[in-house]
């Protein structure tokens, strides 16, 4: 049964940042000094659990009073389309409106932008390199979930 959660241990932390360096670093060849960028210390992590393994993740920074930035979203490839993703954004957007976060931004990989979409997330950008992936810049407003 898979379950996701709010990081609450360094153990949690380690899960997550586990599943992002299988996801960005081994499988889309990022560079770890990318993906660890020193922004982990300031954010609220969420896994996602089958069991005791760590099969995905999520962090999410507040990064001006009422938005909050959703990065590295990562899913393990094996378990991709089961949902997981979903159930990830779900719980860090309960979450954010539950810490009083009106509007959600984040920076999608190209290839996945339909998924952000289909959650209610409005592209605003044109599409830019970042860690040398296409992405473009989405946002949600979930002010009064």
């Amino acid at each position: 049964m898979v379950r996701v959660r709010r990081a609450e241990t360094d153990a949690d932390v380690a899960d997550a940042l586990a599943v992002r360096r299988a996801v960005f670093v081994e499988e889309q060849g990022v560079p770890e000094e990318i993906e660890v960028d020193g922004e982990d210390d300031a954010a609220t992590h969420f896994v996602a659990y089958d069991g005791d393994r760590p099969i995905g993740a999520a962090r999410l920074r507040e990064v001006e009073s009422g938005v909050g930035k959703v990065e590295r979203v990562a899913v393990r490839r094996p378990r991709r389309g089961e949902g997981i993703g979903r159930a990830l954004m779900a719980e860090l957007e309960r979450m954010a409106a539950s810490a009083g976060i009106e509007t959600l931004t984040l920076h999608a990989q190209t290839h996945v932008e339909s998924f952000y979409d289909d959650l209610g997330y409005e592209t605003t950008s044109d599409v830019f390199e970042e860690a040398g992936i296409e992405h473009v810049e989405m946002e949600k407003d979930i002010d009064g979930r």
